[in-house]
């Protein structure tokens, strides 16, 4: 512990969590203002009635008044508001194939097999999302291409009323049908170009092998402008072989028109398989080698190669506009396309299944000597049912929204392939009717029988709780919900992608024997269509909330930042990552800060933002010379850093990095929790027990190591501390005189109303410890009293 001086001052910077944290309520003040940033990554700071930026509130630390300066960065504008932002829902399934790429679990050093099952993994991951764009593509050609232009647009059809030329003028109904696909193609590339300015001082990066702290492989692919290009010309290719006939072989056309759709169709297929190809073999900068087998494909794929691909493309999507100068009734090649293209993207996932196995097997000896609650879910196979639910829910939704433009037109005839997706979902939603109902017996049981015995986590609340009978009693209930969430999330991915790869086998044996789905099946259907069109309109709904009411729409807001934290590597369509962003102009300020030989500063992360803010005192460690990273503290507060992320995410937050960030901060990395807290949980300890009254566990180490603990101490505030992790009261103790109240059960709200969050901040910055204090030295027989010189004798 360091004795503060009189010019000692403590920053705290503070990071908010997903959607929803405004200025005021980071910086806990009724107004705020910025002081740094660009509006999109804004540093706030209280203000007094005039605006101006204001102090904090004094810091006590070792029973001395410190100045405290308490700063907030807000970062909620780069992934909520407006409707740019909000069609990202619509793209869900992308960011769920390109989270999947980040689950892989790690390759261990020297394992020739693992790396090559990585280099396997990766490939097939990037052709699984390339495959998703061409099905959105395919899916919005039978909507605009074939229900709307060749149908509806027909000579004589009644589903529309509009002008007669419309179906009578050649190449008009080609026209509408693939102008839609343009401009989709349009805004797909456009979405994917969007990145963040980062408003920042160049630093100098560190020499030397990246070390295993959390996030150190977070940072931009640089074959992302390669993978843009290659989705493009993709879907523009899927669109000219779609519009030409189809996989089947292109349309029949006398003299030199049949010769004309004949080339545009084979270069359509070509465009697709080099894009394939090419985004197979891109390297990989977080697991491959960049310098050896992408150099090439690296120059083959340049800025000059990618602008004579689209400019292919794009003249082969014209060409064939021109070409079909009269459409037919209806479109030969869209049946078939979307069944090939669901079908391919299917193997792929089961593909990526198989070889995650034995990946999964060879990675399994880097946390094979970890208690079991701090392994990675589903044994680090956790990446192929994320996929999956992908794929799935990209079929989905376009079938969801082709049924339902369907009803509302009245006429026209979807392909048949739609009949068996219908049928997948209808004995998806039966399946998950009956897992719901099953899941809600199973926890209603497991909650009687265990409020009826003394579990540990009872005792735990007990314990925090002594003395206040009504508070334990309310407390160990909600521990016990938020113990069972914790647990068992994780288990609700793997239920959804079981439910519809079960409902998927009916659908394809049907489809395979080319057997139409019998009679008793017809209700299943019409319950899939239902489904299909409930999914289509909630997205929607979901579209218009985030974009006119983002109060309203917090659940897509959660899902949409937790998956815009990754950047992109297996699909470019995705939201920018913020963390990229975020993490730099975190550490810049805090040097800003630094640059003063009596600042402290105290990175201070909740939920979401402990990531980021762990991540960025990890950059911290690696930039900052030994005398300037001891004045960086790190605090955390309801986060998911032991939990869920070294569990869904090995090879990115393992275990291992967090223990060594921990021991690169030496006792100042502080975790405020709450049993209470279904979303966050303890971060630095582990297989805590109560004993004899003594709340026992082992975690990390301030030396850097991990193992046993003392026995936790109870701070002033009535907190539990064992090692590095704070437990909070909840409902807290008090009110406390010149503190704010929050009253009740706060689970995963409002960790800075709690008195114990300034101790935490305090001994994050160095200036205070949570050592019991030594005992008197009292003199013995052969040891006289050492007198102060103003007792000594005159």
């Amino acid at each position: 512990m360091l004795i503060p001086g009189p010019d000692t001052r403590v920053v705290e910077l503070r990071v908010h969590g997903v959607q929803g944290t405004t200025p005021q309520s980071l910086v806990d003040a009724v107004a705020a203002v910025d002081v740094a940033g660009d509006g999109l990554g804004r540093v706030v700071r209280p203000a007094d009635r005039l605006r101006r930026p204001a102090p904090g509130p004094v810091l006590q630390a070792a029973g001395r008044p410190v100045t405290r300066v308490v700063e907030g960065y807000v970062w909620g504008a780069m992934t909520s508001g407006g409707w740019a932002k909000a069609t990202w829902a619509l793209l869900f399934p992308f960011s769920l194939a390109n989270v999947a790429h980040w689950m892989l679990p790690p390759a261990p050093t020297g394992s020739v097999p693992a790396h090559l099952l990585g280099i396997a993994l990766r490939a097939s991951l990037r052709l699984a999302a390339l495959l998703l764009t061409v099905l959105l593509v395919a899916q919005l050609e039978v909507i605009s291409l074939d229900l709307v232009a060749a149908q509806c647009l027909a000579p004589g059809s009644t589903c529309l009323w509009g002008p007669s030329w419309l179906s009578t003028t050649p190449w008009v109904r080609a026209a509408v049908g693939l102008a839609p696909i343009a401009l989709a193609v349009l805004v797909l590339h456009r979405m994917s170009s969007v990145d963040w300015r980062i408003e920042r001082k160049e630093v100098p990066a560190a020499e030397g092998v990246r070390s295993g702290l959390p996030g150190a492989h977070v940072a931009t692919d640089p074959d992302t402008p390669a993978l843009r290009v290659l989705h493009v010309v993709a879907g523009l290719g899927a669109a000219v072989v779609v519009a030409l006939g189809g996989p089947a072989g292109p349309l029949l056309a006398p003299g030199w028109h049949g010769a004309a759709i004949t080339a545009c169709w084979a270069l359509g297929l070509a465009l697709v398989a080099v894009a394939a190809l090419g985004a197979m073999l891109l390297d990989d900068p977080t697991g491959g080698a960049p310098h050896r087998g992408g150099r090439w494909l690296r120059a083959a794929l340049g800025r000059r190669p990618r602008r004579v691909l689209q400019t292919a493309a794009w003249l082969s999507l014209l060409v064939a506009v021109a070409l079909l100068d009269r459409l037919p009734v209806r479109l030969p090649g869209a049946d078939l396309a979307v069944q090939m293209v669901a079908a391919m993207e299917a193997l792929v996932c089961v593909g990526i299944a198989v070889l995650l196995a034995p990946a999964a097997l060879l990675a399994r000896r880097t946390w094979s000597a970890q208690p079991r609650e701090l392994r990675p879910w589903a044994g680090g196979w956790m990446a192929a049912p994320v996929v999956a639910v992908a794929a799935l829910l990209g079929g989905g939704f376009g079938a969801g929204v082709a049924l339902t433009l369907q009803r509302v037109l009245g006429h026209g005839v979807l392909p048949r392939g739609y009949d068996y997706i219908a049928l997948l979902w209808g004995v998806a939603g039966v399946l998950a009717f009956l897992a719901g109902v099953a899941m809600a017996a199973a926890t209603g049981m497991m909650r009687w029988s265990s409020l009826r015995r003394d579990k540990e986590w009872a005792r735990e609340a007990s314990l925090l709780h002594a003395g206040r009978a009504r508070d334990a009693k309310r407390a160990a209930r909600a521990w016990w919900w938020a113990r069972w969430q914790r647990r068992h999330s994780h288990h609700v991915v793997l239920i959804m992608s079981s439910v519809l790869a079960v409902g998927a086998v009916p659908a394809a044996f049907l489809r395979l024997r080319e057997v139409d789905p019998p009679t008793w099946a017809r209700p299943v259907v019409g319950l899939g269509v239902v489904v299909l069109g409930v999914l289509a309109l909630s997205l929607l709904r979901a579209v218009y909330l985030a974009a006119r009411r983002p109060d309203k729409a917090r659940q897509v807001g959660v899902l949409a930042d937790l998956a815009a934290f990754w950047p992109r590597e297996a699909h470019p369509v995705v939201p920018p990552c913020y963390a990229l962003k975020v993490v730099p102009e975190l550490v810049a300020r805090v040097r800003e800060h630094l640059a003063d030989p009596g600042t402290r500063v105290v990175l201070a992360g909740h939920s979401q933002g402990s990531l980021l803010a762990a991540v960025a005192a990890a950059r911290l460690l690696e930039e900052l010379p030994p005398h300037e990273a001891e004045r960086v503290g790190l605090v955390t507060a309801g986060s998911q850093l032991q939990w869920a992320y070294p569990r869904a995410f090995p090879a990115v937050v393992p275990h291992s990095s967090l223990e060594t960030l921990a021991g690169g901060l030496a006792g100042r990395w502080r975790a405020l929790c709450r049993g209470t807290d279904p979303l966050g949980g303890a971060v630095m300890t582990w297989d805590r027990q109560v004993f004899d009254g003594m709340l026992l566990g082992a975690g990390f180490r301030p030396d850097g190591t991990s193992g046993a603990l003392p026995p936790a101490l109870r701070g002033p505030t009535g907190a539990l501390v064992l090692g590095g992790d704070h437990w909070l009261p909840d409902p807290q103790r008090g009110p406390f005189t010149g503190r704010r109240w929050a009253a009740g059960v706060n689970r995963h709200a409002d960790y800075t109303s709690d008195p114990e969050w300034d101790r935490a901040v305090a001994i994050a910055a160095g200036l205070e410890t949570t050592d019991p204090p030594a005992p008197p030295v009292l003199p013995t027989a052969r040891q006289a009293p050492v007198r102060s010189p103003s007792t000594e004798p005159k």
